[in-house]
């Protein structure tokens, strides 16, 4: 029998946000208004889902303009920086004027499978850089086995001209987080953190100033537990945020509060837009 996704029981109320998630892609799009309404009743108000290439950002926009829970962000991501066409800092602040538009990316560098690209993939987060650096909005970033030079390229920035940034989905290592946390910038939680064999990156977020984090599921992919393997969606934030609360000594409400106020502090156009 195919596994369907069910409510987050609703025995704790939790104030949630989902900042990244991918409702365009086709394991949620197909059932959007269900995915939206299991969200809404697991505390999810708000969701940021994800333009991954400029190309589709006119689907990606219209998901936010037919949802009001729903803001978007778009850029070129890492993985596919050779394979679109580069995207221009005109383009990109164009795309920001858009009173839904919250962020610039994703973004960043993963050399894990795409190495080969890395000198165009560095180009496309220069680019991304300076249309974050313009508008003033979060440059939301995804890094993958390149921590040296993320770290090179995004310390130059700041120190040129500083902007809001959010590392999404981290996973990298200690070094990375200190020195973006350093910086001023956001680590995302997603659901790879409650994974039984993610001490080491629990460790990380132990270490790192509460005011610095917010969660996300990059659905439809890193479902926490009880539904890792299968299918992701931004309800499950929930099972995440009550997975990673004990870390901090808080409770669950408690620790979705703190991440809600860190992300309306960081996507100032979604907190507003909500109201």
């Amino acid at each position: 029998m195919e596994d369907r996704p069910t409510p987050v029981p609703p025995e704790v109320p939790l104030d949630l946000v989902d900042s990244h998630c991918h409702l365009d892609f086709p394991e949620l799009a197909a059932e959007l208004p269900a995915v939206i309404a299991r969200a809404t009743a697991a505390g999810v108000g708000r969701m940021v889902t994800i333009c991954t290439r400029l190309r589709n950002e006119p689907q990606v926009r219209a998901i936010a303009e037919a949802h009001r829970a729903v803001f978007y962000a778009a850029g070129t991501h890492p993985i596919s920086a050779a394979e679109e066409p580069l995207a221009t800092v005109e383009g990109l602040v164009a795309l920001a004027q858009h009173p839904r538009f919250v962020g610039i990316g994703e973004t960043g560098l993963d050399y894990h499978y795409t190495a080969a690209t890395k000198a165009v993939q560095q180009t496309s987060l220069r680019i991304h850089i300076e249309a974050a650096q313009e508008t003033g909005l979060p440059l939301i970033i995804h890094a993958r086995d390149a921590d040296a030079d993320m770290e090179r390229i995004l310390a130059d920035a700041m120190a040129e001209r500083p902007f809001p940034c959010v590392m999404h989905c981290f996973s990298s290592g200690p070094r990375l987080a200190e020195a973006t946390v350093e910086m001023g910038f956001t680590l995302s939680i997603s659901g790879i953190a409650a994974f039984p064999k993610s001490q080491a990156l629990r460790d990380i977020f132990a270490r790192t100033r509460l005011d610095r984090l917010i969660l996300e599921t990059d659905s439809p992919y890193l479902a926490p537990p009880p539904h890792r393997g299968r299918r992701n969606e931004p309800a499950y934030v929930a099972h995440t945020a009550r997975a990673l609360a004990p870390l901090f000594d808080l409770t669950p409400a408690a620790f979705a509060s703190v991440t809600t106020a860190n992300f309306d502090r960081l996507f100032p156009r979604a907190a507003q837009g909500a109201k």
